[in-house]
């Protein structure tokens, strides 16, 4: 729990029933933003749905008000890296998890240090932390561009069988779409092979023990 105690610590009990039924993991969720200003509850709200389309598990309106069990922390433990986004990697433990809704007041003292900079950054951590999805988007993208190429091929031999177009502009035209089709593809390629590198070299559990069967 934050030390503002913007979250309610009133809903702590409830953390501790859902435990006691066997959840390892409660989440803190909002159950509204109405504290938020409206530039924020809607770049919130666009942030998880990006991560959800590029393939992120995240819980949508928690932040850090959560209760973990001790073998939960153990296995949280066991991820290594420093570049690390809590929020996302929580999710991937794989423990039986449960949510207990609480509305977040506003604080009482002080003003947030988590200013719009911090927050794109935050943001950014998340993306590249988790998911090697733009870099694949790169890759689409010089495809579709190649492709694309063809398509001016057949367009530019139709424009000068025309006498439409001007000595050079054919091959110009083609080979600024074919060879820019080419480098995305090249950066993808490349953007796979280093997102697969990122995550050797985080060492990340396979898999995580929940129970053992005598």
């Amino acid at each position: 729990i934050d030390a503002d105690l913007q979250d309610d610590p009133d809903k702590i009990g409830d953390m501790v029933d859902a435990y006691a039924d066997g959840a390892d993991i409660v989440y803190g969720v909002r159950n509204n933003r109405e504290t938020d200003s409206w530039f924020k509850r809607t770049t919130a709200q666009g942030y998880y749905k990006t991560l959800k389309l590029l393939g992120v598990e995240l819980v949508p309106n928690h932040a850090d008000f959560r209760l973990m069990s001790k073998r939960a922390v153990e296995t949280f433990l066991q991820y290594p890296e420093r570049n690390i986004f809590i929020r996302g990697l929580i999710p991937k433990l794989g423990f039986k998890t449960a949510e207990v809704f609480y509305k977040r007041t506003p604080r009482m003292a002080g003003e947030s240090k988590y200013q719009l900079k911090k927050m794109l950054a935050f943001a950014w951590d998340g993306i590249t932390s988790l998911t090697i999805a733009p870099v694949r988007l790169i890759l689409i993208l010089g495809a579709l561009s190649c492709l694309l190429a063809v398509g001016m091929v057949v367009y530019a031999i139709v424009m000068k069988m025309l006498g439409l177009t001007v000595h050079g502009w054919s091959s110009l035209m083609v080979s600024l779409w074919f060879v820019g089709g080419i480098q995305m593809i090249s950066l993808g390629v490349i953007g796979e092979y280093i997102g697969k590198l990122t995550t050797e070299v985080k060492h990340r559990p396979r898999y995580t023990v929940q129970t053992i069967l005598d």
